[in-house]
């Protein structure tokens, strides 16, 4: 069943770079026939994404815990199924680790160059690129309608960090916070202010 879904999943991200590169080419043709070809394929790959749509969701809802996970990851403010089915797929173990752990896992951990006494900036790296670019938009989405998430943006911003940086924090929280429901098997809620 996990094969099946990271498969389907994959095949749906392709066609969305496809779709992007394609309406990338459409801006700058010249010739009538292209633009026909251009427009033709945008079509195909809709239906091909509406489809991959229809696939995947058939095929969590026919494992109960599957569909279970998928309702707590979407759930939270700024995910939505294509977000959840994401990370259900490219990210089976969320829910069986640490906090630590699963923001490494998906390359979200900040790692400190350092060296005796000097002290380099801190970066992300490695994990799974993957999951990080499905975690990219939740988090944009999550910094405006998510309370929680848009207190620690405001927080990082107050505190003169760059945008980038307070994205990808927010992205590590939203990482850290799906596994924790779903280790605890519950849904999203608003903490009380």
């Amino acid at each position: 069943m996990q094969n099946r879904l990271a498969e389907l999943v994959a095949a749906r991200r392709n066609l969305m770079r496809d779709r992007t590169a394609t309406l990338n080419r459409l801006k700058t043709l010249t010739i009538d026939l292209l633009k026909r070809h251009a427009r033709h394929r945008l079509r195909q790959i809709e239906a091909q994404v509406s489809s991959l749509d229809a696939a995947i969701e058939a095929l969590v809802a026919e494992d109960r815990n599957l569909s279970r996970r998928r309702d707590v990851l979407a759930s939270i403010p700024g995910f939505g199924l294509v977000t959840a089915h994401a990370l259900l797929a490219d990210m089976p173990e969320l829910g069986t680790m640490e906090e630590g752990q699963a923001a490494s896992l998906a390359g979200l951990a900040p790692v400190t160059r350092q060296s005796g006494a000097w002290r380099g900036r801190s970066f992300i790296q490695g994990g799974r690129a993957p999951l990080r670019q499905a975690l990219y938009m939740p988090a944009m989405a999550a910094m405006r309608f998510n309370p929680d998430l848009k207190r620690v943006y405001d927080k990082l911003n107050a505190k003169g960090k760059h945008a980038k940086i307070a994205i990808t924090a927010i992205m590590r929280k939203l990482v850290i916070l799906a596994n924790a429901l779903l280790r605890d098997n519950r849904l999203w809620t608003p903490k009380a202010a």
